[in-house]
């Protein structure tokens, strides 16, 4: 289950504002993490489609790796915003009538917090390039 999803079921029609949406994804971080890093320590694989869009939300990743003390990939999708507003366009296309989607007003919001992880916050990263 992607955070998305999470949120939806946790948090039904509470998440208007990119404030509300900070509240909650940090509620659900929190309540995540013990059962992360528990599965990490026990050798479970865990992919947490999350977003890791800024150096902060990234630290709470790399709280969890060294919780658990164990291998990890941290995958970049480096794609440019007419990319990523043309798929979220495709994506909201398909939703049901009265789903949510994103609009470029919100994108360009929320893009604006967006800093790419750097060699100094030492991850395995796997960059996908996107045209």
């Amino acid at each position: 289950m992607n955070q998305d999803d999470w949120l939806a079921a946790l948090y039904p029609g509470e998440i208007t504002s990119i404030p509300d949406y900070v509240r909650c994804s940090r509620r659900l971080r929190d309540a995540l993490t013990p059962l992360v890093v528990d599965l990490l320590t026990r050798g479970t694989p865990v992919v947490l489609d999350h977003p890791g869009n800024t150096r902060k939300q990234r630290h709470w990743f790399r709280e969890l790796i060294e919780r658990a003390s164990g291998p990890h990939q941290l995958h970049f999708v480096d794609a440019g915003e007419d990319t990523c507003k043309r798929q979220l366009k495709q994506r909201s296309s398909s939703l049901p009538e009265g789903g949510a989607w994103t609009t470029d007003a919100e994108f360009d919001a929320i893009t604006a917090f967006f800093k790419p992880p750097t060699d100094n916050e030492n991850f395995n990263e796997i960059r996908h390039q996107r045209a």
